[in-house]
């Protein structure tokens, strides 16, 4: 499986998870989730593919100037429809050098540039989604049940690797 493919994959169970909720259960706070929402981190996760994805276009990738856009996490259609758009991004993307804008002084807004590829920051994100996909998954467990989620949800591909290689896990 290509990483294109990979991707899409997880994008895919991202659309199964937000055509099965409700809209209320989309924006309730979630206790395990330290009161934030299925929809909140679905909008976190989804503008790390947006950033990426203007970044694709510009040539410079950051992450920090996300918009942090309450449309996605309040409102599941738009949210479908901004995963569709991403998967669509995702299944034509090239491989092309970038650059990587981060920045970690707390004090100032100074950027340090990274070189890098398309390839290796769809990999970021992919490694992103699937984290904030088991903090997802934690969220669902407790408002919204009733979600039959597929058992590879928020798994990392080397731990189901592992567990289907694992003598204890046979």
């Amino acid at each position: 499986m290509n990483i294109n493919t990979a991707c899409a994959h997880i994008l895919s169970q991202l659309t199964d998870l937000v055509s099965q909720i409700n809209e209320r259960d989309f924006v309730k706070p979630s206790d395990q989730l330290s009161q934030s929402t299925i929809g909140q981190h679905l909008r976190h996760t989804l503008e790390f593919f947006i950033c990426f994805e203007k970044g694709y276009q510009q040539g410079i990738v950051n992450y920090d100037k996300r918009a942090h856009d309450k449309l996605i996490e309040n409102d599941k259609f738009f949210a479908l429809a901004t995963i569709e758009r991403i998967e669509d991004f995702v299944r034509s993307l090239e491989e092309k050098e970038l650059r990587l804008e981060v920045g970690y002084d707390l004090s100032q807004e100074e950027f340090v540039m990274i070189d890098t590829t398309a390839m290796r920051e769809l990999v970021y994100n992919i490694e992103h989604a699937v984290h904030h996909m088991a903090i997802i998954k934690i969220g669902v467990r407790e408002v919204a049940p009733y979600i039959d989620l597929a058992k590879d949800f928020g798994v990392a591909a080397s731990t189901i690797r592992y567990q289907e290689t694992s003598p204890a896990s046979h």
